[in-house]
């Protein structure tokens, strides 16, 4: 049953509105083909410009109502198969670059993460969410601060022994990426710093 362009089936799982979205996704994509080539075709700017007005509004159309059903595996991977697709056009990349780094290349928030934040907007609007609750945005890329600007220097008192070790690591859990930083001073550990990744980067 399709209400209000929602396809809704009996059991609610909501499989053939997710599939219908990307589907349609998928050929308006494919469309573009002939005129988005790796070095000729349509600007990067102009196909961002169809993804964010005709694509993205296509895709989340009634986010607030299936969202839950993207919970399932098989359910994100095509959309995230949509989402590849069009970062290609707009990377004027190869078929073989990863679909994380993809997202980087063209300044797209993952799907996924886009179709959370749509959710919770929704919620926020009508007074359902928390209003302490955070919400990751879009930047473009030529907003992005540098990370040079971002880098804190920190002063330690002064050490006879001038012997710096420095280590570090990088690791993932459910709470997303991070990394941490140990600097010590001969033996004594002089320092210790932590980092997480942006969620809108994960």
């Amino acid at each position: 049953m399709k209400y209000l362009g929602i396809l809704i089936d009996n059991k609610f799982k909501f499989s053939e509105h997710i599939s219908y979205a990307a589907e349609r996704s998928s050929k308006l994509i494919h469309s573009l083909s002939k005129s988005a080539k790796l070095t000729w075709g349509l600007h990067h700017e102009v196909l961002q410009t169809i993804y964010k007005g005709a694509i993205l509004p296509l895709l989340l159309y009634g986010a607030p109502v299936w969202a839950e059903a993207m919970r399932f595996e098989y359910k994100r991977l095509k959309y995230i198969r949509v989402q590849r697709l069009m970062n290609i056009k707009i990377a004027k990349a190869f078929r073989t670059t990863s679909t994380e780094a993809l997202c980087v290349l063209a300044g797209r928030t993952p799907i996924i993460i886009r179709t959370e934040q749509a959710v919770k907007q929704y919620f926020l609007r009508k007074g359902k969410g928390a209003l302490n609750q955070s919400i990751d945005l879009e930047v473009e890329r030529k907003h992005w601060p540098h990370p040079a600007v971002l880098v804190e220097i920190i002063e330690v008192k002064e050490y006879d022994d001038k012997t710096i070790q420095i280590y570090t690591d990088g690791s993932r859990n459910e709470q997303g990426f991070g990394s941490g930083v140990a600097i010590f001073s001969g033996k004594e550990l002089v320092t210790k710093l932590k980092y997480k990744l942006d969620n809108v980067l994960q």
